[in-house]
């Protein structure tokens, strides 16, 4: 699929990704030193986690009724990206817990395979009605693991 970074900052990825995303670079992702602006690498994850979950899930979902929200995120940022650049995000579920799993996310230059950001994700299992906490449902875990291809 890609190269390896060669970069010693970036670790491999403990699992093959699954789930890649072409991303459409917009003018006013670049900031006035000319390239990609850190608060959109999280629009493009965003974008990644969506289209992610679209694959995951053969009958689709409703964004409203998914059951997962982000508790946490952090972000590495490795290297630059420019405004020509073709970018895509690669998104993974590494772990599930109880009530919360866990994703990996990079966006990476589509040609080179350089990594340009590393988004580790906690998100929590969450009832909509009842505002609360909730268990990670059989239907997301059995979905999951189908398609990354391994027990979670």
């Amino acid at each position: 699929m890609h190269n390896q970074d060669k970069n010693p900052r970036v670790p491999a990825p403990e699992f093959p990704f699954h789930h890649q995303l072409p991303l459409q670079m917009r003018f006013n992702d670049i900031d006035v030193l000319g390239h990609v602006n850190n608060n959109a690498y999280l629009s493009y994850m965003d974008l990644g986690k969506a289209a992610y979950f679209t694959a995951v899930m053969p009958d689709g979902f409703d964004i409203r009724n998914v059951g997962l929200v982000i508790v946490n995120l952090n972000c590495d940022y490795v290297a630059e990206s420019y405004m020509h650049e073709q970018l895509e995000v690669l998104t993974q579920t590494t772990t599930i817990g109880e009530k919360s799993l866990r994703m990996e996310q990079r966006v990476v230059n589509a040609t080179t395979g350089q990594v340009k950001c590393i988004a580790r994700t906690i998100m929590a299992g969450f009832d909509p009605k009842t505002r609360q906490s909730a268990p990670i449902s059989d239907e997301w875990r059995n979905a999951l693991s189908a398609f990354e291809q391994r027990q979670l």
